[in-house]
């Protein structure tokens, strides 16, 4: 006797196939977002701080 519990389904298969690319496509701009935060957090603290320009006195 088989096992109906093995038997390939078609529509789970699909489900999960269409969640997988969602998530990777998620997971793909999360990671683009983290690097380019990072990036601004180090170059921001790299960088001498901008001088101001003083008000003259009148």
């Amino acid at each position: 006797m088989k096992n109906p519990w093995l038997k390939k389904n078609p529509l789970l298969s699909m489900w999960l196939s269409g969640a997988n690319a969602v998530l990777g496509s998620t997971r793909g701009h999360a990671m683009a977002t983290a690097k380019r935060e990072s990036v601004k957090l180090w170059a921001a603290a790299l960088t001498p701080p901008k001088t101001r320009k003083r008000r003259a006195r009148r």
